[in-house]
């Protein structure tokens, strides 16, 4: 079982906002600069690694039930989308690693995507 706290160590993670969310086991992972890859293939308990940094992506994980995003390239965060998230005590983490060595270190460490297994 991978939690919240682990992610954070492995990619040296800032936690923007979901300080009470550190103990919540993940899932399941994804990766998506695309708002609507995250409506379609999101899950409960799934985190979101992704570039994406307008308010528009915290509505849309909300309406998802994702566990939280992970803003990479440790990208300048509008700070709306950082007040939306806290307004709603949503999981929101940065690194500043890039999309594709944060997921391979999340891979490694056992954690699979939803779409672990299919064809």
């Amino acid at each position: 079982m991978i939690k919240v706290r682990d992610i954070i160590a492995m990619l040296d993670a800032e936690v923007l906002s979901g300080e009470d969310k550190l103990d919540e086991e993940v899932k399941s992972v994804g990766a998506s600069d695309m708002i609507s890859d995250m409506l379609a293939l999101s899950k409960p308990g799934m985190i979101i690694l992704t570039g994406y940094t307008y308010p528009q992506v915290i509505r849309t994980a909300l309406v998802t039930d994702l566990l939280g995003l992970i803003v990479v390239r440790g990208k300048s965060i509008a700070p709306e989308t950082i007040a939306y998230a806290r307004a709603n005590n949503f999981l929101l983490l940065r690194t500043r690693g890039y999309l594709y060595s944060s997921c391979g270190k999340i891979y490694a460490s056992g954690l699979r995507g939803s779409d672990d297994g299919k064809s």
